[in-house]
């Protein structure tokens, strides 16, 4: 059966559902905007300072500097590590573009590293294999909300001299280790897109960092290098959090907890229910690594077949990422080819990530895995 008129109607299934939150929480999210407004204070307020604290303790560390999305964060973290024209970066090449594209906005050049199958995350041994004198640092991505294996990362990075800096953009709330994520470099960049586990309502981010001399320059080149007022030491950046994007994500923050753990219980329901599709490999968290599952992806066999399949049975999905770094065209001036990085390149072929938010019912869940399992058995 291929064609969705043969189908009988059934409800759509979305990948995520920001609706479905801002039901539950709308009423405070209002009251919070309403605050916002009768202050009448904007920019680098109460609400950005509550809120930086209020990361930083998640994190672990003393010091959060709020800036206006997640990839303002990669790139003034890099430059707060000394990151400039000329110099290395190493980072995964199966990532989104923002981690590279921070890189080459100062100049630097990306190094694309292999990723661990099992994780999607950066292969220390490739790390390993790529450092340079011209190495300035090593940028770990923890993808999907999984830790990437910060121990090894970080010993290869203080050994050249490199600074570790970790891209939470998708792993707020994780742990490694017993530690969490944003504790485990010289700093870490948040990203409060809309869509992550604890998103804004506009683009936001946040650096996180446990070195007050650190955070004191973050907080310079985020405000057009002015050590104060009318007083620029250095070329800066206008990258500041707004206080009604503050205020929002400080109700938001409030619900982080349950919403993960709803996530997570989504994703041992998938686990068992796709167990026996041997086409499918399902995520694996490794032992000492916590797991909070902004995307639930899968390893799939016929990997586009079954999208067009699930999307008939009116199931979305979506493929983050179909083409890695390495072989993107801002890129093809490196000289990479396919095959360079092949398990980059594999992933990029096979995953899929599944309907994955708080609000996702247990029916829904049991519908997607029944429908994969139907696709293989055709």
């Amino acid at each position: 059966m291929s064609s969705a008129q043969s189908l009988p109607d059934v409800s759509f299934i979305p990948q995520m559902d920001l609706s479905a939150q801002y039901a539950a929480i709308g009423a405070e999210i209002r009251e919070a905007v309403a605050a916002v407004l009768d202050s009448q204070q904007f920019i680098l307020g109460k609400q950005g300072a509550a809120l930086e604290a209020e990361i930083a303790a998640l994190s672990g560390v003393r010091h959060g500097v709020a800036v206006a999305s997640g990839t303002d964060a990669l790139v003034l973290a890099l430059r707060a590590a000394g990151v400039a024209a000329g110099d290395e970066v190493i980072l995964p090449s199966f990532t989104f573009v923002a981690t590279g594209s921070a890189v080459s906005a100062l100049g630097a050049r990306p190094v694309f590293v292999e990723i661990l199958p099992a994780t999607f995350n950066l292969d220390p041994q490739d790390v390993a294999k790529r450092i340079t004198p011209r190495t300035r640092a090593v940028l770990a991505v923890h993808l999907y909300g999984l830790p990437a294996d910060m121990d090894p990362i970080r010993q290869l990075a203080r050994a050249s001299g490199a600074a570790t800096i970790e891209d939470n953009a998708q792993a707020i709330g994780a742990a490694y280790r017993g530690k969490p994520t944003g504790s485990l470099g010289d700093t870490g960049c948040i990203s409060f897109y809309p869509t992550k586990n604890l998103g804004a309502y506009g683009d936001a981010g946040m650096i996180v960092t446990d070195c007050e001399e650190t955070a004191a320059r973050l907080r310079i080149l985020r405000n057009h290098g002015q050590a104060s007022r009318y007083s620029s030491v250095e070329p800066g950046w206008n990258s500041r959090l707004d206080e009604i994007q503050a205020a929002i994500l400080r109700v938001k923050l409030r619900h982080l907890g349950e919403w993960e753990r709803a996530r997570q219980r989504h994703a041992a329901q998938y686990g068992r229910q796709l167990a026996a599709v041997r086409q499918v490999k399902t995520p694996e968290t490794p032992p000492g690594f916590d797991h909070v599952f902004h995307q639930y992806t899968i390893r799939a066999e016929r990997r586009d077949e079954l999208q067009q399949f699930l999307s008939e049975r009116r199931i979305a999905s979506s493929v983050y990422y179909p083409v890695p770094l390495h072989l993107q065209p801002i890129y093809a001036g490196l000289g990479h080819r396919p095959g360079d990085l092949p398990e980059s390149e594999r992933a990029s072929a096979e995953v899929l990530s599944l309907p994955m938010f708080p609000e996702l019912g247990e029916e829904q869940i049991a519908r997607v895995a029944a429908a994969i399992a139907e696709f293989y058995r055709a």
